[in-house]
């Protein structure tokens, strides 16, 4: 049980603790630089943890397996990042931004997961599209 849900929980830890970040970059700072900053700490802690979590393992061979979802990996951090970075800056508030990116992405991965993946597309799912899109509504009504 400890294998299925510690990963969920340091996601959604890692997640308060990145928005708490995303919206505590200085609004005096172009947000390109601070993600220099940002890029260059995540290589340098994964490359600290690859050696100490897989000692003995090559990361030559490991650089090899490569495909194309690393490289389209890093450009998508990038516009996630820039982009809760500007939400925050054009006054987003923490509770209710993430409440609808959640909603929408939740939407999406719906329709990408029954057309890239072939999972079903169940009455449950298009019920719970409708509730999210009416949450959304009560969310932002002022």
């Amino acid at each position: 049980m400890f294998n299925y849900v510690w990963p969920i929980a340091m996601v959604v830890l890692s997640n308060v603790a990145y928005q708490i970040c995303a919206k505590s970059v200085p609004n005096d700072m172009d947000p390109l630089a601070s993600l220099t900053i940002t890029y260059i700490v995540g290589a340098v802690l994964s490359m600290i943890l690859f050696f100490v979590l897989h000692e003995g393992t090559n990361i030559i061979i490991e650089f090899s397996k490569v495909n194309w979802a690393p490289f389209a990996f890093g450009i998508v951090l990038v516009g996630l990042e820039v982009g809760w970075i500007y939400a925050y800056r054009a006054g987003w508030q923490v509770s209710t931004a993430q409440i609808v990116h959640s909603a929408f992405l939740a939407v999406a991965l719906i329709f990408v997961g029954a057309l890239l993946y072939k999972e079903a597309l169940t009455w449950n799912k298009l019920v719970g599209i409708l509730v999210c899109l009416i949450g959304l509504v009560f969310i932002n009504y002022k």
